[in-house]
């Protein structure tokens, strides 16, 4: 479902539209530009200038989980990388974005930002975040899955030819790739609907999956912006992370708020 032509700054889902109707199974999305991703990392950076001590914070506590599960994997191996993914990537993740999406959405209607009111937006929302990493979940264990099964294609002679290692590079990369894929078509969108709305799980995944796929160009450009703030931080020892992520986090908001047409659900906040 498709919105056309939207104005340059319109920002969708700002009020309840009143209707006795039934919900739709997905919310319209709107049409992109493809250099969407500038305009939202610019609003992001707005946000991380209004509120840098509280964004901040968290973005501290993703450098010590980034850290940690560095060190999980170089203790423990391939078991410490699956438990720190999980562990971290997986359920604290959503959390920690629910908390930079709270904070915009406190700059966004002029109240004090405070952590505190962040941390209760979010507990607000752990049932739904718990869901939503319970579907991460199946995704991670299918792509381990995948991963393994792929070693089948791994050159089995002690000086593999070229020509064997590059396919079975192009395998694996495109599994991944492919994964990857699916993993941003779920998350784009749907965890700040369900920061900002009341709506269920499947409802907000399906709305992301649906905006992603009516917007590839511009959600590719999305996404290439970033695998780059992501290999940055990871550049500088993980020290670039606590600065990029909360900017990610909070571009990601302004990503929904100008894409997803969510008007037709009642706001988190109201009675």
């Amino acid at each position: 479902m498709t919105l056309s032509s939207p104005e340059p700054q319109q920002r969708t889902g700002d009020s309840t539209a009143q209707s006795d109707e039934p919900l739709p199974f997905v919310a319209p999305c709107r049409q992109l530009p493809l250099n969407a991703a500038f305009g939202w990392i610019k609003l992001g950076w707005r946000d991380l200038r209004a509120a840098p001590r509280q964004s901040l914070t968290f973005g501290v506590i993703m450098f010590v989980l980034s850290v940690g599960i560095t060190a999980m994997t170089w203790s423990w191996g391939e078991l410490g990388l699956y438990l720190g993914l999980i562990t971290g990537f997986v359920f604290m993740g959503p959390w920690l974005a629910l908390t930079l999406y709270s904070i915009s959405m406190q700059v966004e209607r002029g109240r004090d930002v405070s952590v505190r009111q962040s941390l209760i937006d979010a507990k607000r929302q752990i049932g739904n975040a718990m869901v939503f990493a319970v579907i991460l979940t199946v995704v991670f264990l299918v792509w381990a899955r995948a991963a393994t099964i792929i070693h089948v294609f791994f050159p089995e002679t002690g000086k593999p030819a070229l020509k064997d290692m590059l396919w079975f590079l192009g395998i694996g990369s495109s599994v991944g790739a492919l994964f990857c894929a699916i993993v941003f078509a779920v998350s784009a969108f749907s965890l700040p609907m369900l920061m900002c709305r009341k709506v269920d799980t499947v409802t907000a995944v399906v709305t992301s999956v649906n905006a992603v796929l009516r917007n590839k160009p511009a959600m590719v450009v999305w996404a290439g912006v970033i695998v780059g703030c992501v290999l940055l931080g990871m550049l500088t020892g993980y020290l670039g992370f606590i600065v990029l992520l909360p900017l990610l986090g909070h571009a990601t908001w302004h990503a929904y708020r100008q894409t997803i047409d969510s008007s037709r659900w009642p706001r988190v906040d109201e009675a």
